[in-house]
C-alpha cells in the first residue's frame, strides 16, 4: 500500500513539470499588455531629441512639453568623498582612538562628495 502511495505521489508531482507553460501568449498573437506597454515606453524614449549644454549635460523635451535632464545623482562622489573624509579625519584626530574623527571626517567628506558630483546644474 505505501509504494502505492509512493508512486501516485510522485506520478502527481511530474505531471505539472512536464506541461508547456501557459503564461506567455503565443508568438502570433498580438501583446495588449506589459509587453505593449513597456514597447509603447521604448519606442517613445528613442523618439526623444536629446541636447547638449556646454557643460555636457543631456536634456530633451518631454510630451507634456518640460524639459527633463540626465545627470549625475552625486552617488560616487559620495562613496569617494567618505572614504577620503574618514581617512583626512582619522589623520586630523590623533588623541585616543581616533572614531570621532573617522566618523565626523566620513559625514563632511560624504556631503561634500556628493555635492561636487552632482553639480548645480538644473533643468529648466
Amino acid at each position: 500500500m505505501k509504494k502505492t502511495l509512493l508512486v501516485i505521489a510522485a506520478a502527481g508531482l511530474t505531471i505539472p513539470m512536464a506541461t508547456p507553460a501557459v503564461a506567455d501568449p503565443p508568438s502570433w498573437a498580438p501583446a495588449h499588455g506589459y509587453r505593449e506597454k513597456q514597447r509603447d515606453r521604448y519606442e517613445r524614449r528613442e523618439a526623444r531629441k536629446y541636447y547638449r549644454t556646454d557643460n555636457g549635460i543631456r536634456y530633451w523635451r518631454g510630451d507634456d512639453g518640460r524639459y527633463y535632464c540626465k545627470r549625475s545623482n552625486g552617488t560616487t562622489g559620495l562613496i569617494v568623498g567618505a572614504a577620503v573624509g574618514a581617512l583626512a579625519g582619522r589623520a586630523v584626530d590623533t588623541r585616543g582612538d581616533r572614531t570621532t574623527g573617522t566618523v565626523v571626517g566620513a559625514a563632511v567628506g560624504a556631503l561634500l562628495g556628493k555635492e561636487i558630483d552632482s553639480g548645480k546644474a538644473r533643468c529648466r
